[in-house]
C-alpha cells in the first residue's frame, strides 16, 4: 500500500467516524494531524461563523472543533470522493449542520484540500456554501 493509499484509508475512516458521531470523533481527527497543522476555511471567523477563524497547531485544531459544536449540530457528513496525488487530498461530498440558536439547517456540498507530511495533515482548508451557512446562523426578522 503506498503513502497516498494509506493517507487516503485514514481519511475515509475519519469521515465516516466524523459522521456517524454526528461530529463528536474529534480525537480521530487530532490524530490525523501533525503539531503544525494549519486549519482554514472559506467564512474565516466571520460573524455568525466565528468556529471557521483559522488555526495553527493540534490545540488551536481542538478549538475549531469545540467552537462548531457550540454553534451547530451535524445533521449528515457525506463523503462522495477522495482524491489523492502525492502529499495532497481532496475530499468532496455533501454535509448539513443545524445552527443551534436558530434552529436553521444549512446543507451544502463540501470541498476539503488537505496536505500531508509523514502521514499526518500539516495544512487544511474546506469550501462551503457561506450562503447557506450565513443564512442558517442568521435568526429570522421577529
Amino acid at each position: 500500500m503506498s503513502a497516498s493509499d494509506e493517507v487516503v484509508a485514514k481519511l475515509r475512516n475519519a469521515y465516516q467516524q466524523w459522521h456517524d458521531s454526528r461530529g463528536r470523533s474529534v480525537e480521530t481527527w487530532v490524530a490525523l494531524l501533525a503539531d503544525d497543522i494549519q486549519m482554514r476555511s472559506v467564512a474565516d471567523g466571520a460573524p455568525g461563523m466565528k468556529f471557521s477563524a483559522a488555526r495553527a497547531g493540534k490545540d488551536a485544531a481542538r478549538g475549531y472543533f469545540s467552537a462548531l459544536s457550540a454553534e451547530w449540530e451535524m445533521v449528515h457528513y457525506t463523503v462522495h470522493d477522495i482524491i489523492a496525488f502525492g502529499d495532497r487530498v481532496a475530499v468532496f461530498g455533501v454535509c448539513a449542520f443545524r445552527n443551534l440558536k436558530t434552529g436553521k439547517t444549512a446543507e451544502t456540498h463540501v470541498a476539503n484540500r488537505w496536505r500531508f507530511r509523514d502521514g499526518l495533515a500539516v495544512d487544511y482548508f474546506e469550501l462551503y456554501d457561506t450562503a447557506k451557512a450565513f443564512a442558517a446562523a442568521t435568526p429570522d426578522p421577529a
